[in-house]
């Protein structure tokens, strides 16, 4: 997956990959990944960490009020918009090494290539670490960028607590990362973010570079059946009100509907509670999640009606009651047009094996193409494992990754 084609202005794939080892031995994990959960005491060490290697390379550091970090290399004019770059450093509980941080490293590893060759772009460059990306601790998800764009207010992002009860606010403090800088306001010219795919498709179609064109969008579901426990050996099967039962009727729907809707359709159900969960009670009461993504909206629409209708029918021919919640809704996102140009661009002047891509998954970069040109670079991870201890990239493609990146931020500079 290598390129054969010299770049006048070459990153350091040995660098960058160094770098991202380093930071994961903050919240090492015993298989080899990392967890820095959002505002914890090892998201703040891994802030301060990469933070001081921004300021080592020359870059101005500043904080805004829920914790985003905004890292700038000055232009030759800088009252032009910024072009900007980054993802997150936090980290699912069993997460890798490389989920989120490699966009952030990768946009440290444009500025210290720039600095070796002594290069000053016209615009300024920054490169931003958002706050609690990864939802974990804190809801919601993609939270630091959902708040820089407006979808949140920054006091409702402040006051929203975890698990423990303990506010986004207060541990921002506790990690010293409650900025004083107003929320969204810098402008910003483009928007770039690198990411491994967290997928199995580049890797089977043996490609270096995803270009990304634009992102699925995505309705989230809580459904709630409700039927009556009854004892499991008295009760004959006719009349009887199963909830689990009826719900696996509507989970198989799910799956099966979004297979229709191939190569791009998505349909799971991925959490499950029965009440009252004994071996001998038929089953009175289910809840369960239903997440449904696609690129077109309009087939988007057809999966939330054909989940409205499934559920009506079933309640009807089972004697159960069916609630359907809608719970989030975040429309499909195509990526600026000339900008995912620039990355194919860059990724055919580098020699590298490319395809386009639809990414699957939320990223800070989803919110950010409200607002900015937008465009990302995916790079192969190995078997298309993510969220995982065991996730994995070879330097050789994060560093093809990066090279791409700096080239088109480079254009997009000039």
């Amino acid at each position: 997956m290598s390129s054969n084609v010299e770049t006048p202005v070459k990153v350091s794939a040995s660098r960058l990959y160094e770098s991202l080892m380093e930071l994961a031995r903050i919240g090492a994990t015993d298989k080899g990944g990392s967890c820095r959960l959002a505002l914890t005491e090892l998201d703040g060490q891994g802030r301060d960490l990469v933070t001081q290697w921004m300021r080592d390379a020359g870059m101005s550091i500043h904080v805004d009020q829920v914790g985003n970090i905004f890292a700038r290399r000055s232009g030759l004019d800088d009252s032009l918009p910024a072009v900007m770059t980054g993802s997150h450093i936090d980290t699912q509980p069993t997460g890798g090494k490389f989920d989120g941080c490699f966009g952030v490293l990768a946009g440290l590893e444009v500025i210290r290539t720039l600095n070796d060759h002594g290069i000053q772009t016209r615009a300024p460059l920054e490169v931003a670490i958002w706050t609690n990306e990864e939802g974990t601790r804190f809801v919601p998800v993609m939270m630091g960028s959902g708040a820089f764009i407006g979808r949140f207010s920054v006091d409702e992002v402040l006051a929203t607590t975890d698990k423990d009860g303990l506010t986004v606010g207060d541990e921002l403090k506790k990690i010293g990362y409650a900025g004083e800088l107003p929320v969204g306001q810098r402008a910003v010219g483009a928007y770039f973010e690198a990411h491994i795919e967290q997928g199995p498709i580049l890797e089977a179609e043996r490609k270096t570079i995803g270009v990304v064109t634009g992102s699925l969008g995505l309705r989230w579901y809580d459904i709630t059946v409700t039927g009556m426990e009854m004892h499991a050996g008295p009760t004959p099967m006719t009349g009887r009100r199963d909830a689990l039962y009826t719900s696996t009727i509507i989970m198989q729907d799910v799956v099966n509907y979004a297979r229709q809707h191939a190569p791009y359709g998505r349909g799971t159900v991925g959490l499950v509670n029965v009440f009252p969960g004994s071996r001998n009670v038929i089953p009175g009461k289910v809840t369960f999640t239903v997440d449904y993504r696609h690129p077109d909206a309009s087939v988007l629409q057809q999966m939330h009606e054909r989940l409205e209708s499934v559920c009506e029918q079933v309640a009807q021919e089972h004697n159960v009651e069916v609630k359907v919640t809608e719970v989030s809704y975040f429309p499909p996102t195509p990526f600026d047009v000339k900008m995912v140009q620039s990355v194919r661009e860059a990724a055919v002047a580098c020699g590298y094996s490319h395809m386009d891509i639809v990414t699957g998954a939320g990223h800070d970069a989803v919110h950010m193409a409200s607002i900015a040109p937008t465009a990302m670079v995916f790079v192969p991870c190995k078997d298309g494992i993510s969220h995982n201890e065991i996730e994995d990239a070879t330097p050789e493609d994060l560093g093809a990754g990066a090279q791409v990146l700096c080239d088109a931020m480079l254009s997009a500079a000039s």
